[in-house]
């Protein structure tokens, strides 16, 4: 009887359809059309709305000569228009490339470089820092400009790069074509950027597949209801805002969008718009925490919030329960599409004194229903570590929200990938309930306000500086932002040299938030061969040493 079911094959658009995130749009623009989908200052669209600027958008970047492949970048914050081409980009076939506006114009240059960018979307807010970058360039992209009326550019910003603007691109596309779905749901649908351990960023390559799964589980594991408010202070250059915009549009939520994220933006947003969710890494709960009684504001709902990086403070958690906030704490990387692994609450839990509770929160918990399978394994054998709560082995995954792997580097996915499972490079412990902690960073990688810094990016810089012979960088606990960068100099015979010297040189050279808060000058532990023993550098700051 086998044979009977095996004749029944997949009809290719009748019983078999590709998943893609843009469904979600097209779904919603039916079932939501008047409802809510964009709340900015004074700019608002609904569900239909959005999905006409965002055909436009697609149609309007195949004016252009973007086609299946094209890799279009955006430089921009949190505003419509990077919400309109998580949807439009891919639907002109183009892989969207949100790149961190906090890069430096070096690292932009790079990324616009190695992506093969061919339109740049750039908002004026950032125009200094990419007009250097092009200057960088061989072959800099067409560039279109995002002109907002509520962006207060900085000094240096403001000034228009490309040939014409976002608007005029929309006024170029049109509504009459479909849906534009991929020929395959394997396709690639967005590239991001992540600093690793080593000097250059890797790109990233999600598919559709992916990220409409990760949306789906995400609303499961998460109980987002039907039209949930989302305030959106997760980057969404970040692992494509941790896959929000599109969980959100599923249930037909409505996205509160500002330039800059602080307490009194958020508190004010939960307030005016009764924000219902909202994503933050443990810096943005530190930031609520330590807000004045003035600022403050208690709403009459829970707000579900969501963190991932480096586990709040006990404190921190008490506070933001007293604003009644529900935090829940997850696990992910960019190459896993953001979070997969939650703490996934017992109700038998609320019982329990807060200090207990903010214990248990801090642990990343359990797999996302859309992720396959996750292990934590010996790093020298491969066998799985003991659920003692004190073993500590490497995080293995595998599931859906995989990515393709790293854009033009085949061996470092082939290294990622190896025996099957994605390798994290992250070490951690398993509990007698299955629940995993997070301990350490095989690659080293800092995790600082949620964002990853790599300790051999800072290390470079570092040593540039005409006085240092050695340089490491490692994670120092920071209550504020989780962790910063502390580096340990060895500076050449003879020379001397301050702190704020040493500051002041990487302030000069990257991105702020990638800078050392400490610098501790001495001579580096080493092995026979010469490499520096970090774990000798941490020990220092475990023991108050540094």
């Amino acid at each position: 009887m086998r044979q009977n079911y095996d004749a029944l094959d997949a009809v290719s658009g009748l019983n078999y359809v590709e998943l893609t995130p843009i469904s979600i749009l097209a779904r919603a623009s039916d079932a939501y059309p008047k409802h809510p989908a964009i709340i900015y200052g004074h700019r608002k669209y609904t569900w239909s709305e959005l999905a006409v600027r965002a055909k436009r958008l697609a149609t309007g970047l195949q004016t252009l000569g973007v086609e299946r492949g094209s890799t279009v970048s955006f430089m921009a914050g949190n505003t419509p228009e990077l919400l309109e081409a998580h949807y439009g980009v891919p639907m002109s076939g183009g892989v969207l490339n949100a790149i961190n506006v906090r890069l430096d114009a070096e690292t932009v240059a790079y990324i616009l470089e190695h992506s093969d960018c061919k339109v740049l979307v750039c908002d004026t807010h950032y125009s200094a820092t990419v007009k250097q970058a092009l200057t960088k360039l061989d072959h800099p992209p067409m560039v279109v400009d995002i002109v907002d009326d509520q962006s207060q550019a900085p000094e240096g910003n403001g000034e228009k790069l490309g040939q014409l603007t976002y608007e005029e691109l929309l006024s170029k596309g049109f509504t009459s074509e479909g849906w534009g779905y991929p020929e395959s749901e394997w396709d690639a649908l967005t590239l991001n950027y992540t600093s690793g351990t080593s000097g250059r960023p890797k790109g990233v390559v999600y598919h559709h597949r992916g990220s409409y799964l990760m949306s789906m589980g995400t609303i499961a594991a998460w109980q987002i209801p039907k039209h949930p408010v989302y305030l959106y202070t997760v980057p969404l250059f970040h692992c494509n805002g941790w896959g929000h915009i599109w969980s959100m549009g599923i249930m037909g939520g409505t996205f509160i969008c500002n330039r800059v994220i602080s307490a009194e933006v958020i508190f004010e947003a939960i307030r005016e718009h009764d924000v219902t969710h909202f994503g933050a890494a443990p810096i943005i709960l530190s930031m609520l925490a330590a807000a004045s009684d003035e600022v403050k504001f208690r709403p009459d709902h829970t707000v579900q919030v969501m963190t991932a990086g480096a586990p709040p403070p006990s404190k921190v958690l008490e506070e933001v329960a007293k604003l009644d906030m529900n935090v829940i704490h997850v696990y992910g990387l960019t190459e896993t599409y953001g979070h997969v692994v939650y703490c996934d609450w017992n109700p038998e839990w609320d019982a329990l004194p807060i200090d207990r509770q903010a214990e248990i929160k801090s642990r990343q918990g359990i797999r996302f229903p859309m992720m396959d399978a996750v292990r934590v394994v010996d790093v020298n054998s491969g066998d799985e570590v003991a659920a003692d709560g004190k073993t500590m082995g490497e995080i293995l995954l595998r599931g859906n929200t995989t990515m393709k792997g790293y854009y033009k580097n085949e061996d470092a996915t082939s290294d990622a990938f190896k025996g099957g499972w994605f390798h994290s490079g992250d070490l951690a412990v398993v509990y007698p309930d299955g629940y995993i902690q997070i301990k350490d960073r095989l690659k080293d990688i800092i995790i600082s306000g949620g964002e990853n810094i790599s300790s051999i990016e800072v290390e470079s810089v570092i040593y540039q500086h005409p006085k240092v012979a050695a340089a490491a960088v490692v994670a120092k606990p920071d209550e504020k932002w989780g962790e910063t960068p502390c580096a340990f100099v060895e500076l050449k015979a003879g020379e001397d040299a301050s702190e704020d010297e040493i500051i002041g040189f990487c302030k000069d050279n990257m991105a702020g938030y990638k800078r050392p808060s400490k610098v501790v000058f001495m001579e580096l532990p080493k092995t026979s061969t010469g490499k520096i023993q970090k774990f000798a550098l941490r020990e220092l700051i475990n023991n108050g040493q540094a």
